[in-house]
């Protein structure tokens, strides 16, 4: 399995394949090739800064030789005006790194400010928000990233880290039991060490989990705030609770107010504006 260095760097390469393809004939007709120069990466809208560490390793993939310097890090509130970071060195490369590294910090950016707000709107509780596998294809390891960045937490990474058991998965198997049983002999038959997570869409499903047990963590799918605290009573602290489906940042604090461990967002990461910023020249 590749690493999350191995899988960025893939990302980067094809990146700048499908962007610059056999050279970017602007620069290179209108720039001298010793020119030498400064950009600066400025902030244009309030939000949460993710994406300076990948700006790094952008930079270093078109050019080794650009110094960067770093006046912000990830994690920062930022609002209009705020100067991240300047870089100097040829002026070709500085431009041939713009737009790969704008959209990959604005995205990332973007991510992290939308979590914020949505943990924010947490506050006081113990409840805490997650991200889902709703990427960008080729982007999941930096927004996931950014979601942590932004003050979320991650879910399963992928199809790999973890056990989810979802209705579709319920039904072929032939049951609820059917399924963990299965899971639970899988793990041992392959040496696999992974929670198991399974989705209920009842309170009768709950019970049925729990006179099995086997599992780490049960998710309420589509349940309303009101059943969602009846489904936490019943569960009474002896697995991980998760909400999932239909969740708002408008109805978020019903849901954690029921006492919910978790709740996952796909808006996190697949409805996401990217926060507004530029690399210019000065």
């Amino acid at each position: 399995m590749k690493t999350k260095n191995e899988l960025i760097d893939e990302l980067l390469n094809l990146s700048f394949a499908e962007d610059v393809g056999d050279g970017d004939h602007t620069t290179l007709s209108t720039i001298p090739a010793d020119a030498l120069g400064h950009s600066r990466l400025i902030i244009k809208e309030k939000g949460i800064l993710s994406g300076v560490d990948i700006a790094r390793k952008v930079l270093e993939k078109v050019d080794p030789s650009i110094k960067m310097t770093v006046y912000m890090e990830d994690g920062s509130e930022v609002n209009p005006g705020d100067i991240v970071f300047i870089a100097e060195g040829p002026v070709r490369s500085l431009l041939i790194a713009e737009r790969t590294m704008l959209n990959i910090m604005q995205r990332m950016s973007g991510v992290a400010t939308m979590t914020r707000r949505y943990q924010d709107e947490l506050e006081g509780l113990h409840t805490k928000v997650l991200d889902t596998r709703k990427t960008t294809p080729g982007m999941r390891m930096l927004e996931k990233e950014a979601v942590k960045t932004g003050g979320g937490t991650n879910h399963r990474i992928g199809l790999f880290d973890m056990i989810l058991i979802k209705d579709n998965h319920i039904d072929f198997a032939g049951g609820i039991e059917k399924a963990i049983d299965r899971a639970l002999q899988y793990c041992k038959d392959n040496g696999k060490d992974l929670k198991i997570e399974v989705e209920v869409r009842s309170l009768d499903d709950i019970r049925r989990v729990m006179n099995h047990g086997g599992v780490d963590r049960i998710m309420f799918d589509n349940f309303t705030p009101e059943q969602t605290k009846e489904a936490v009573k019943l569960v009474n602290g002896n697995y991980e609770t998760e909400s999932s489906g239909g969740i708002t940042l408008e109805n978020l604090r019903a849901y954690g107010e029921a006492g919910v461990d978790f709740i996952s967002v796909g808006a996190l990461t697949h409805s996401v504006k990217g926060l507004d910023m530029s690399f210019k020249a000065f």
